[in-house]
Protein backbone atom coordinates (compact mmCIF):
# COMPACT_ATOMS: atom_id res chain seq x y z
CA UNK A 1 0.00 0.00 0.00
CA UNK A 2 1.44 3.20 -1.10
CA UNK A 3 1.58 5.66 2.41
CA UNK A 4 -0.04 8.67 0.02
CA UNK A 5 -3.62 6.36 -0.25
CA UNK A 6 -3.79 6.41 3.73
CA UNK A 7 -6.69 8.69 5.36
CA UNK A 8 -7.52 9.73 8.28
CA UNK A 9 -10.05 7.82 10.13
CA UNK A 10 -11.90 11.12 10.16
CA UNK A 11 -11.61 11.39 6.35
CA UNK A 12 -12.71 7.34 5.60
CA UNK A 13 -15.86 7.85 8.08
CA UNK A 14 -16.99 11.07 6.07
CA UNK A 15 -16.15 8.85 1.95
CA UNK A 16 -18.07 6.05 4.09
CA UNK A 17 -21.05 8.17 4.23
CA UNK A 18 -20.72 9.82 0.93
CA UNK A 19 -20.64 6.27 -1.01
CA UNK A 20 -22.80 4.14 1.52
CA UNK A 21 -25.96 7.03 1.64
CA UNK A 22 -26.69 7.00 -1.93
CA UNK A 23 -29.46 9.23 -3.77
CA UNK A 24 -30.58 5.63 -4.99
CA UNK A 25 -30.16 3.76 -2.15
CA UNK A 26 -32.35 6.58 0.10
CA UNK A 27 -34.89 6.85 -2.96
CA UNK A 28 -35.26 2.90 -2.65
CA UNK A 29 -35.59 2.91 1.48
CA UNK A 30 -37.73 6.09 0.88
CA UNK A 31 -39.98 4.17 -1.82
CA UNK A 32 -40.16 0.99 0.63
CA UNK A 33 -41.13 2.80 3.38
CA UNK A 34 -44.44 5.01 1.62
CA UNK A 35 -45.46 1.76 -0.12
CA UNK A 36 -47.22 1.47 -3.43
CA UNK A 37 -50.82 2.43 -2.81
CA UNK A 38 -53.52 2.90 -0.26
CA UNK A 39 -56.69 3.37 0.29
CA UNK A 40 -58.72 5.89 2.79
CA UNK A 41 -62.46 6.98 3.92
CA UNK A 42 -64.92 6.35 3.42
CA UNK A 43 -64.40 9.87 5.65
CA UNK A 44 -67.13 11.65 7.08
CA UNK A 45 -66.58 15.64 5.51
CA UNK A 46 -68.70 18.91 5.24
CA UNK A 47 -71.31 20.38 6.75
CA UNK A 48 -73.06 17.88 9.24
CA UNK A 49 -70.34 15.73 7.75
CA UNK A 50 -72.62 14.22 5.31
CA UNK A 51 -70.47 13.45 2.75
CA UNK A 52 -68.23 10.36 2.63
CA UNK A 53 -64.82 10.44 0.85
CA UNK A 54 -63.32 7.64 -0.08
CA UNK A 55 -60.13 7.51 -2.37
CA UNK A 56 -57.35 5.22 -4.10
CA UNK A 57 -53.79 6.61 -3.64
CA UNK A 58 -50.75 5.46 -6.01
CA UNK A 59 -47.77 6.59 -4.93
CA UNK A 60 -44.79 6.83 -7.72
CA UNK A 61 -41.18 6.34 -7.44
CA UNK A 62 -39.20 9.06 -5.15
CA UNK A 63 -36.95 11.74 -6.85
CA UNK A 64 -34.01 12.02 -4.64
CA UNK A 65 -31.30 14.85 -4.59
CA UNK A 66 -28.45 15.06 -2.14
CA UNK A 67 -26.93 17.79 -1.00
CA UNK A 68 -23.32 17.31 0.52
CA UNK A 69 -22.43 19.95 3.29
CA UNK A 70 -21.58 19.35 7.02
CA UNK A 71 -24.31 17.20 7.11
CA UNK A 72 -25.47 14.81 4.09
CA UNK A 73 -28.51 16.00 3.53
CA UNK A 74 -31.82 14.74 1.14
CA UNK A 75 -34.80 16.63 -0.61
CA UNK A 76 -37.53 14.29 -1.38
CA UNK A 77 -39.99 14.50 -3.91
CA UNK A 78 -42.91 11.53 -4.65
CA UNK A 79 -45.06 11.93 -6.88
CA UNK A 80 -48.78 10.32 -6.14
CA UNK A 81 -51.75 10.17 -8.14
CA UNK A 82 -55.78 9.95 -6.29
CA UNK A 83 -58.83 8.62 -7.38
CA UNK A 84 -61.57 10.20 -5.21
CA UNK A 85 -65.13 9.99 -4.85
CA UNK A 86 -67.09 12.22 -3.02
CA UNK A 87 -70.64 10.68 -2.07
CA UNK A 88 -73.09 13.38 -1.10
CA UNK A 89 -76.00 10.48 -1.37
CA UNK A 90 -77.79 12.71 -4.30
CA UNK A 91 -74.95 12.74 -6.41
CA UNK A 92 -70.92 11.00 -6.46
CA UNK A 93 -68.99 13.73 -7.87
CA UNK A 94 -65.39 11.93 -9.05
CA UNK A 95 -62.21 13.40 -8.87
CA UNK A 96 -58.44 13.04 -10.60
CA UNK A 97 -56.07 14.70 -8.30
CA UNK A 98 -52.12 14.80 -9.61
CA UNK A 99 -49.70 15.56 -6.43
CA UNK A 100 -46.12 15.41 -4.47
CA UNK A 101 -45.28 14.82 -1.32
CA UNK A 102 -41.41 16.96 -0.27
CA UNK A 103 -40.00 15.50 2.39
CA UNK A 104 -36.04 16.63 3.84
CA UNK A 105 -33.63 13.90 5.26
CA UNK A 106 -30.45 13.65 6.47
CA UNK A 107 -28.07 11.38 6.92
CA UNK A 108 -26.68 10.72 10.73
CA UNK A 109 -24.55 8.80 12.63
CA UNK A 110 -24.97 7.13 15.79
CA UNK A 111 -23.29 4.52 18.40
CA UNK A 112 -22.34 1.82 18.55
CA UNK A 113 -21.94 1.93 14.60
CA UNK A 114 -25.12 2.69 13.17
CA UNK A 115 -25.97 4.89 10.08
CA UNK A 116 -29.62 6.34 10.18
CA UNK A 117 -31.87 8.15 7.66
CA UNK A 118 -33.45 10.77 9.86
CA UNK A 119 -36.54 11.74 7.62
CA UNK A 120 -38.93 14.77 8.29
CA UNK A 121 -42.66 14.46 8.95
CA UNK A 122 -44.33 16.41 6.61
CA UNK A 123 -46.79 19.21 7.10
CA UNK A 124 -50.44 20.18 4.92
CA UNK A 125 -47.37 22.98 3.41
CA UNK A 126 -44.73 20.01 1.89
CA UNK A 127 -47.96 18.33 -0.24
CA UNK A 128 -48.86 19.76 -3.49
CA UNK A 129 -52.13 18.55 -5.25
CA UNK A 130 -53.91 19.76 -8.26
CA UNK A 131 -57.45 18.47 -8.47
CA UNK A 132 -59.75 18.14 -11.34
CA UNK A 133 -63.19 17.00 -11.99
CA UNK A 134 -65.70 16.50 -15.35
CA UNK A 135 -68.87 18.91 -13.64
CA UNK A 136 -69.58 22.03 -12.61
CA UNK A 137 -71.44 20.43 -9.07
CA UNK A 138 -68.07 18.47 -8.58
CA UNK A 139 -66.03 22.01 -8.74
CA UNK A 140 -68.44 23.30 -6.24
CA UNK A 141 -68.50 20.39 -3.79
CA UNK A 142 -64.48 20.70 -3.99
CA UNK A 143 -64.91 24.40 -3.70
CA UNK A 144 -67.51 24.79 -0.66
CA UNK A 145 -66.10 21.54 0.93
CA UNK A 146 -62.81 22.36 1.53
CA UNK A 147 -61.43 19.08 -0.50
CA UNK A 148 -58.19 20.70 -1.64
CA UNK A 149 -57.17 20.98 2.15
CA UNK A 150 -58.36 18.04 3.39
CA UNK A 151 -56.58 16.32 1.04
CA UNK A 152 -53.51 17.52 1.84
CA UNK A 153 -54.30 16.94 5.59
CA UNK A 154 -55.22 13.80 5.27
CA UNK A 155 -51.74 12.75 3.18
CA UNK A 156 -49.36 14.30 5.16
CA UNK A 157 -51.05 12.44 8.33
CA UNK A 158 -51.14 8.92 6.30
CA UNK A 159 -47.28 9.81 5.77
CA UNK A 160 -46.46 10.70 9.20
CA UNK A 161 -47.97 7.95 10.13
CA UNK A 162 -45.82 5.71 7.96
CA UNK A 163 -42.40 7.19 9.05
CA UNK A 164 -43.78 6.18 12.78
CA UNK A 165 -44.31 2.87 11.85
CA UNK A 166 -41.72 0.18 12.99
CA UNK A 167 -41.64 -0.93 9.35
CA UNK A 168 -40.02 2.43 8.66
CA UNK A 169 -38.30 2.68 11.51
CA UNK A 170 -36.22 -0.15 11.21
CA UNK A 171 -35.75 0.53 7.51
CA UNK A 172 -34.42 4.04 8.54
CA UNK A 173 -31.69 2.42 10.83
CA UNK A 174 -28.48 0.29 9.31
CA UNK A 175 -26.32 -1.66 11.87
CA UNK A 176 -22.90 -1.16 10.62
CA UNK A 177 -21.11 -3.62 13.00
CA UNK A 178 -23.48 -6.09 12.19
CA UNK A 179 -23.50 -5.71 8.40
CA UNK A 180 -19.49 -6.60 8.75
CA UNK A 181 -19.79 -9.24 11.02
CA UNK A 182 -22.31 -10.85 8.62
CA UNK A 183 -20.10 -10.28 5.45
CA UNK A 184 -16.30 -10.92 7.01
CA UNK A 185 -15.27 -13.48 5.88
CA UNK A 186 -11.32 -13.46 7.31
CA UNK A 187 -8.36 -12.95 5.11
Amino acid sequence: MDPADLVTYEEFGRRFFEVAVTEQRVGDAIGAIAGEAFEMGPIAQGPGRLAKVTAKVRIMAPRVTRELGETITFSIRIPLEIDMVVDLRIDKPKFMVFGEISLRATARAAKPLLLILDVEKPRSSDIAIHVTSKSLRAEVVRIVGGVDAEIKRFIAAHVAGEIDSPESQQAKVIDVAEQLDETWTGI
